[in-house]
């Protein structure tokens, strides 16, 4: 069976699913977040807990340059989006957001007998347990309410199927929209200079674009039966713009068949 696999169909439909200040997710929210205190980054101001420090040595731990810089930027466009809409700021838990973010590669880790990744779960599935296994090691991240944690893995799980995370809790949701600012662009009233800030900090590699095609290439040598159903396939011509040069390839063509 050949089955069409369109690797960068992150920004699909529902970019611009945020208005400037209206509420976006009707009696979803978990109430105001707490006062978390703040350090910039790249001149963007970031919950700064030990919980998030830990995660974000945790990623630089378990990620090569590529993907750390992705989820870097990934928080940090996050945030801003969250900033430019209050109703986002009311309703949206910054110290899941960080986490959930920060973490929601681990699937990608290609280190030789890699404690995160199995041959029976998909990449986002791999991650969503590390994370959840990071978060209840942690002395802070032990005294977290159980939904919490179950937030972070399902926003770290479910950041790729936009299908179902754009229609769950607000931190679900936002955590996959701040995913796919990495490759659409300045949007949810983030500036051109603001992202621009980001990206001088944290760089898109020249070759970002065909490292994007190699790890889902890998992923399909590794565990073709558990890449089948991801992100990557039924997205049809709806492409990132930018990326269509990569075209159509097949699960089968990338892993050799």
């Amino acid at each position: 069976m050949r089955l069409l696999l369109t690797v960068v169909a992150l920004a699909a439909s529902h970019l611009s699913g945020f208005s400037a200040h209206a509420n976006p997710f009707p009696g979803k929210g978990i109430g105001a977040p707490e006062q978390y205190p703040r350090r910039t980054i790249a001149r963007v101001s970031v919950v700064d807990t030990p919980l998030v420090r830990a995660a974000q040595r945790f990623a630089r731990d378990h990620g090569d340059d590529t993907v750390y810089n992705h989820v870097m930027r990934c928080w940090l466009l996050g945030t801003l989006m969250l900033q430019h809409n209050t109703t986002l700021q009311s309703i949206v838990d910054p110290e899941v957001h960080a986490v959930a973010l920060l973490l929601h590669d681990l699937g990608f880790e290609r280190t030789p007998n890699s404690t995160i990744v199995t041959l029976d779960h998909r990449f986002e599935v791999d991650g969503a347990i590390a994370a959840r296994k990071f978060i209840r090691a942690h002395s802070q991240g032990r005294h977290w309410e159980e939904r919490r944690v179950q937030l972070v893995w399902d926003a770290i799980a479910l950041h790729g199927e936009h299908r179902f995370s754009f229609f769950k809790e607000p931190e679900v949701e936002t955590v996959s929209k701040s995913v796919t600012l990495d490759f659409s662009g300045p949007d949810f009233g983030i500036s051109e200079a603001e992202y621009a800030a980001v990206l001088e900090v944290f760089p898109q590699a020249e070759n970002f674009k065909d490292s994007v095609v190699e790890t889902m290439s890998w992923l399909c040598r590794t565990k073709p039966e558990m890449t089948y159903e991801t992100f990557m396939q039924g997205y049809g011509d709806r492409f990132v713009e930018g990326y269509s040069a990569v075209g159509h390839r097949t699960v089968d063509q990338i892993i050799g068949l």
